[in-house]
């Protein structure tokens, strides 16, 4: 399974050039292995039995949901967070956010994980304890569990998946990089991320094996990612724009993932609801193109170019807000 060799790329990486001491490298690394070890067994499962069914929809999402529950537990309770930097070698995250023109204030783990950044929108959503506290968690697990099947529901083509994972890596590792540099992100008045480099690093690793692994998985593919990959990759993507508070914005940098997705839930729920009528000829949405004449390599290579777009406009709205 192509999926192994990704996240092999991506532990070496972690191993060789991450720093330990940084909380982010941890949680990408419990991610990449939590994440791939379900998709693994996913596959297995598939391999043994030889069929598509593998581990039921309802025990993945309910795990993926466990860990999603858990980092955001991390963020968000500071008895967790405390009890964790006492136990390890780690310190919490931490953020300055512009207050006002003549200062910045430090945000705890806490206070910057219950704030909400809009693209194009400069002030941040911010939300208390109580009801909302517990609507910024539930977020938290839609984006990371949304992240990993949405991108596992577009690996249907060859290197559909690849090509668009790499693109939005690619605008996160940016976003990352900027968010780690104050005078930076003071000129553009986002949140400054203290070691948000790390995640910086470990998606320019994911751009870097989903190039290399594009290589053998361009059509005609001679290598498959598998849920392994996909689930990890959609994970770590999910995980990061947490981390980063750019929940949203990957909902226009992943857009095509976002689409996928929502072509699924549109077929499904038409099919249920509308005596088995269905919107699209086949979902998720790149077999409806197919179905419709389009060949495959044509069907991927514009998908990714609304991917690549979508990146670049993704990256803009940090200027333009």
């Amino acid at each position: 399974m192509g999926g192994i060799l990704i996240i092999f790329s991506l532990l070496v990486s972690l191993f060789l050039w991450m720093d330990w001491h940084s909380s982010f490298t941890l949680i990408l690394l419990l991610t990449t292995l939590f994440m791939g070890g379900l998709g693994a067994y996913d596959d297995y499962l598939k391999l043994r039995y030889k069929n598509t069914n593998g581990l039921s929809a309802r025990k993945k999402f309910s795990l993926q949901a466990l860990f999603s529950l858990m980092v955001a537990l991390y963020l968000l309770c500071p008895s967790v967070t405390e009890l964790l930097h006492k136990k390890a070698w780690f310190p919490p995250p931490s953020a300055i956010e512009k207050q006002t023109l003549s200062g910045q204030a430090l945000l705890t783990t806490k206070e910057y994980a219950l704030r909400l950044y809009i693209p194009f929108v400069k002030k941040p959503l911010v939300f208390h304890k109580g009801l909302l506290w517990a609507l910024v968690l539930l977020f938290i697990i839609f984006v990371v569990v949304g992240s990993s099947n949405a991108v596992n529901l577009t690996d249907g083509l060859d290197g559909l998946s690849t090509g668009l994972v790499m693109f939005a890596a690619g605008a996160f590792a940016i976003i990352a990089f900027i968010s780690n540099h104050q005078e930076i992100a003071k000129y553009l008045q986002i949140l400054y991320i203290e070691g948000s480099g790390e995640i910086a690093v470990y998606l320019a690793a994911v751009v870097g094996a989903s190039l290399g692994f594009l290589w053998f998985n361009s059509y005609p593919a001679q290598v498959f990612m598998g849920d392994t990959g996909s689930l990890a990759l959609g994970g770590v993507l999910g995980v990061s724009a947490v981390l980063l508070k750019k929940e949203l914005l990957l909902g226009i940098i992943g857009g095509v993932f976002v689409l996928e997705a929502l072509s699924v839930i549109l077929q499904v729920g038409s099919y249920k609801l509308r005596n088995k009528k269905r919107v699209f000829l086949c979902a998720p949405i790149h077999h409806h193109f197919e179905y419709k004449g389009w060949p495959e390599a044509k069907v991927v290579v514009r998908f990714w170019i609304l991917g690549l777009l979508l990146a670049i406009v993704g990256i803009a709205t940090l200027k333009f807000q």
